[in-house]
């Protein structure tokens, strides 16, 4: 490796393990070969080295799924190129299952796997023993098989990736400590380390554990937390051979891989055991392990030693308990930090390091080059993230769950159950008095539903229909015939203000936002690409002051976007007002009535027709109400200064009373939406998908010559025709339940998947929204859809589902405009 610290570089990536090195390689891959990796110990010597290799490709993502695919394909032909092998075995890979709830999941994996053009075969419990002889399937329902899948070397993959690297011009330079960061004017300068500073364009942080002390640096939130992370590698067994393949049993929280003829036993634990505080990480601290700790691996042993029989009586040659970092929601984190221009991050992998450092390496490199990420990598973008998710205490206390999350069944809807309540509303107390049920976002404690007086409003949770369907439907009954009063202060809320606001809006927006004061417009914004960065409703309040109103989860991503994409030199800025404002949802043919009881205003069509939007009196409070509606009734949307948002709820919820008012969740809102088709961002609208393919047309301004970012990319889309459109649908049978994800059938060929799904009350069943497509990618026209013949997958079961291009619920609009 080189010796000499270079006085600059374009890129200066910090950390040698397998991240770092294959950002370096694709960097250098993609023509940028003036790079400097900088690496405190030597290669692969912090958490890469004990890894356990696994390499899986099968993710609940199709773009994480991509990621390790490509993963698996480059490890297989890195020897060819570098001369050094990654030490990458395809084996395939074997899931069990010991109750019927893990194999419906099973049998939705498989069926993802078919989305995904992926091979993959249901088991049974005798077909699974052929493929893995020394297991005991007596107690097993099932199991699937992913030829796929296979195992890497932590260290030799490490080190061909950094052969590639420096065989293109990048340099290695190991034993040397980043000691700061060096910024101006908002943008990353170089790095400061024990040997000297070295000038950059561009610094990347993939320094594994200590990341987020490397971010702290840099005034950069990267919010991880190290856990002790266990395995031991037993001696040799007999039956066990090198193409053994990878043995999960998941509802045993354990995993088996073979190593020299013997097993290695790892697990995730249920609840982990938090590692000391990022910040006190031990420097220097190469190839090193935590004291072994078997009283908590006994867990995970004793499944071992039921699943494998010959345990009882094997040695155990090591065992392994390697500190490791975890993220706050499972998924790894990448991308350009929005608080520092040109530092990147590709940190927290939490165990999925080696199966998915090709595709995240190759994907970050790419986001560096191009200036913004080629792929939709919404699910790990760091922006995903505000800066009080990086408290430490908060982090301690929400990673004993997360790493047990590994092996836990996925449940619909599941909620963290840890480290909360977070975020509150000033009516959170309201909320919890009223028998709420309470769920998070963007660390938002936002209600689900309300439970009856009296009964316990927990989530027992299932992939069937599950104990609160009846009260989340009653809420939707309320809304469809009388009124609802939904809290939905969680929307993500900016001001635009200045004397440019309105052209720069106009370029960032798809609709046409030069309305007069007091309107307001539903619109997209997307990238270069032509594809969905957000989608939000844009007010405009005065004639240089615009309010925006996007979803919770996206507050650090929208502001990011925006920042980065105003046009240069206009007087335009942003200010999140988020938590200055509740917001109260008042919705149903009964809330103008509601709404009048408190205000003089006039709240008539003709007085205050849809998209109108102004400050009016209501009780002793002046709030701004917007006629909108996100679930298809006529309504309104109170904003509403915090500290008057007690008095105005219990207002509307004391007015309301002589017309039976009810408290509405977030699973209705769900329930509905669908039902009357609108999209969301995150599912419908991702960075994939643009408005062409959404059906969103109508919100661009086309039919204009006002430029906005991806108009030409949308023109574009537009005249070359529909590779998949999104539709609605209802399923047949009241039986079936389902969550979203689940693959959709057309004529019995794989045509898509799910992108949203819940019951809808009104129509009687599951209602949801997916995009379609054909086998040969041809065009999508509507009479192509019309032709078909639908069934979606509900956990191995096919269920006929009934297409329609147009909304389910109301196609008309007549219910939002009385």
């Amino acid at each position: 490796m080189t010796t000499e610290l270079p006085q600059r570089a374009h890129t200066v990536i910090i950390g040698g393990g397998v991240i770092g090195t294959s950002v370096a390689y694709h960097l250098t891959k993609l023509g940028v070969s003036d790079v400097v990796l900088l690496e405190q110990g030597q290669l692969s010597s912090g958490t890469t080295w004990h890894a356990a290799g696994l390499v899986g490709q099968l993710r609940a993502s199709e773009s994480a799924t991509r990621l390790v695919q490509y993963s698996t394909q480059l490890y297989a032909e890195l020897e060819s190129e570098v001369g050094l092998s990654a030490g990458y075995k395809q084996c395939g890979g074997v899931t069990v299952a010991r109750t019927e709830d893990r194999m419906i999941q099973l049998r939705r994996t498989a069926a993802n796997a078919e989305a995904f053009d992926m091979e993959c075969e249901l088991l049974s419990p005798r077909q699974a023993l052929e493929r893995y002889p020394v297991m005991r399937v007596d107690d097993l329902v099932g199991a699937i098989w992913l030829p796929g899948d296979g195992k890497a070397n932590p260290t030799d993959l490490t080190f061909a990736l950094a052969k590639g690297a420096r065989m293109r011009g990048a340099r290695i330079v190991e034993k040397v400590r980043v000691t700061d960061i060096l910024s101006d004017g908002g943008r990353v300068r170089g790095v400061r380390t024990d040997k000297g500073d070295v000038e950059a364009e561009v610094v990347v942080n993939c320094a594994g554990q200590w990341a987020k002390q490397i971010g702290a640096l840099a005034g950069v939130n990267v919010p991880l937390h190290s856990a002790e992370h266990f395995y031991v590698v037993s001696e040799a067994i007999d039956g066990v051979h090198t193409d053994l393949p990878i043995l999960r049993d998941p509802d045993g929280y354990t995993y088996f891989k073979e190593e020299v003829g013997g097993l290695v036993i790892g697990g995730f634990e249920p609840e982990a055991k938090p590692w000391v505080s990022p910040d006190k990480i031990p420097y220097p601290f190469e190839f090193q392990l935590l004291e072994e700790d078997w009283e908590h691996f006994e867990i995970l042993m004793n499944s071992a030693l039921l699943r494998i029989p010959a345990l009882e009586t094997t040695g155990i040659k090591k065992f392994y308990n390697g500190p490791e970092s975890f993220t706050p929601d499972n998924q790894f984190i990448l991308g350009e930090a929005p608080e520092l221009a040109n530092f990147f991050v590709g940190a927290g992998f939490n165990s999925v390091g080696i199966a998915t450092a090709g595709g995240a390496g190759r994907a970050l490199a790419e986001w560096i080059v191009n200036g913004a990420p080629t792929s939709d990598m919404t699910g790990v973008d760091i922006r995903r993230f505000a800066p009080f998710n990086g408290n430490t205490r908060w982090l301690h206390d929400r990673v004993a769950e997360v790493l047990g999350l590994h092996y836990e069944i996925p449940w619909p809807n599941r909620e963290m159950a840890t480290a909360r309540p977070f975020r509150r509303s000033p009516v959170h107390h309201l909320l919890q008095a009223a028998n709420a049920n309470f769920g998070s976002r963007m660390g938002w404690e936002r209600a689900n539903f309300f439970a009856p007086p009296d009964t316990d409003p927990t989530i027992e949770y299932t992939w069937g229909k599950p104990n609160w369907l009846a009260w989340s439907a009653a809420e939707q009954t309320a809304t469809r015939t009388n009124v609802t009063v939904f809290d939905q202060t969680s929307f993500s809320k900016y001001m635009v203000v200045g004397r440019d606001a309105e052209s720069a809006l106009q370029w960032l927006c798809t609709a046409d936002v030069a309305v007069p004061v007091g309107r307001s417009v539903y619109t997209g914004m997307l990238n270069e690409r032509g594809t969905y960065e957000s989608d939000v409703t844009v007010t405009r309040t005065g004639p240089d002051e615009f309010l925006i109103v996007s979803s919770a989860a996206t507050t650090e991503r929208d502001k990011d976007h925006i920042r980065k994409n105003l046009p240069s030199g206009v007087d335009a800025s942003l200010v999140d007002v988020t938590s200055a404002y509740a917001v109260f949802g008042v919705m149903g043919p009964r809330s103008r009535d509601l709404l009048a009881r408190l205000t003089t205003a006039d709240l008539s069509d003709g007085a205050f027709g849809f998209g109108t939007s102004r400050l009016i009196s209501l009780g002793y409070a002046t709030v701004r109400a917007t006629r909108i509606t996100y679930v298809g009734e006529l309504g309104w949307e109170l904003y509403v200064p915090a500290e008057f948002a007690v008095g105005v709820y219990e207002d509307l919820m004391s007015a309301g009373a002589e017309f039976g008012v009810r408290r509405g969740g977030y699973y209705a809102i769900e329930s509905l939406r669908l039902e009357k088709g609108y999209r969301a961002f995150g599912r419908e609208l991702t960075p994939s998908e643009n408005p062409v393919e959404a059906g969103l047309l109508f919100a661009c301004k086309l039919k204009t010559d006002i430029a906005f970012l991806g108009r030409e990319a949308v023109e574009k889309a537009k005249a070359e025709g529909q590779r998949r459109k999104l539709v609605g649908f209802a399923v047949e049978s009241p039986e079936a339940m389902l969550w979203g994800g689940e693959l959709v059938l057309r004529d019995g060929a794989v045509a898509g998947q799910v992108t949203s799904a819940a019951w809808g009350e009104t129509t009687g069943s599951c209602v949801g929204l997916a995009y379609l497509r054909a086998t040969d990618n041809a065009i999508v026209s509507a009479d192509w859809v019309r032709a078909g013949r639908y069934e979606v997958n509900v956990g191995g079961r096919l269920y006929p589902i009934s297409v329609s291009l147009r909304p389910l619920y109301d196609a008309a609009n007549t219910r939002i405009r009385p």
